[in-house]
């Protein structure tokens, strides 16, 4: 497989090579987490013994938009959980493990409450792509201010996979609320900035939608994924969800399940040689409670020989 950049560190090279080998034959299992305290984690061990080779981290709070007089009292508790989540990915990438960070990015301009909702926000994804708007300069100003949160991550070679404009086929969020080739923009811009601009070379990109028509081209994405919400306790290979990824691109890329809240049947999965490379528990009642998962269920997933999980990862990289 190609990677899209193509002054990718060495990690990220690694860490792809693993993907696409094992493509069909093994599957990382990730966990997201939104907090300082990390419950998801602490309940995954206590049930299984283990942890996710994966974990996820929430970077919102880092949003430079959030206008706290304006926020109630959920968005205000959802902002101050998630401060100094950094933190715990430099943690995390101290145990070797692999780092994927989710930004539910407060529009950049206007808005109130949790304004990366588009009922909270005007904000314009189409101006955000038009030089010389006010938008396009605020959706400039906070990609660049996210970008040197990113930095040192790239300076210690520590490989991330980065999902931008996550569930860009729905309009619940702003990026999401536009034409669809304004997704792809804004896609565009982002990726030309990070990687031209700022050299964040251990960025592993992330495409997470169904839309044909919001992809940015084989160029920009080195993975095709998609989020995920099955009823409770309802665990299956996901072949049909996989085979309507399909569509996206004709090139050789790894799939992955970025979200999801009723994990797959990781042992069908694997039987049935669906090449699912990693899938990532969302995080709250998904991820530290058996309302969706069954603790039995958890524990079969966590024990299959073939589910990758942190004590069997392999080294991709090292922090000093």
């Amino acid at each position: 497989m190609d990677i899209s950049n193509k002054n990718a560190q060495e990690e990220v090279k690694r860490v792809l090579d693993f993907l696409w080998e094992n493509r069909g034959r093994k599957i990382i299992l990730g966990q997201h987490t939104q907090t300082m305290e990390q419950a998801e984690l602490a309940y995954i061990r206590e049930v299984t013994g283990e942890l996710p080779a994966l974990c996820g981290f929430e970077l919102l709070a880092y949003s430079p938009n959030i206008r706290y007089k304006e926020c109630g009292e959920a968005c205000l508790k959802e902002v101050y959980e998630a401060e100094n989540t950094l933190k715990k990915a430099w943690e995390w990438a101290k145990m070797g493990g692999l780092i994927t960070f989710t930004w539910h990015w407060f529009s950049p301009l206007f808005g109130k409450d949790k304004s990366f909702f588009t009922e909270n926000t005007d904000f314009s994804a189409e101006l955000a792509t038009t030089q010389g708007t006010p938008e396009y300069y605020a959706f400039l100003s906070d990609m660049d201010y996210m970008a040197g949160l990113l930095k040192p991550f790239c300076d210690a070679h520590i490989p991330i996979l980065w999902r931008p404009f996550h569930e860009n086929e729905g309009a619940w969020f702003w990026w999401g609320n536009c034409k669809k080739d304004v997704v792809r923009k804004l896609y565009q811009l982002m990726y030309d900035r990070y990687v031209n601009h700022f050299k964040l070379n251990n960025l592993i990109w992330v495409f997470n939608s169904t839309n044909i028509e919001c992809y940015p081209g084989d160029d920009a994405a080195d993975i095709i994924s998609r989020d995920l919400y099955p009823k409770a306790h309802c665990h299956t290979d996901l072949a049909k969800e996989f085979r309507e990824l399909l569509v996206i691109t004709k090139a050789e890329k790894p799939y992955a399940v970025a979200e999801i809240g009723t994990i797959p049947d990781v042992e069908a999965v694997i039987q049935n040689h669906i090449p699912w490379s990693y899938y990532m528990t969302w995080s709250n009642e998904f991820g530290r409670t058996d309302h969706y998962t069954s603790k039995e269920e958890l524990k079969k997933a966590y024990s299959f020989e073939n589910a990758v999980t942190l004590s069997r990862l392999p080294k991709f990289y090292s922090v000093r």
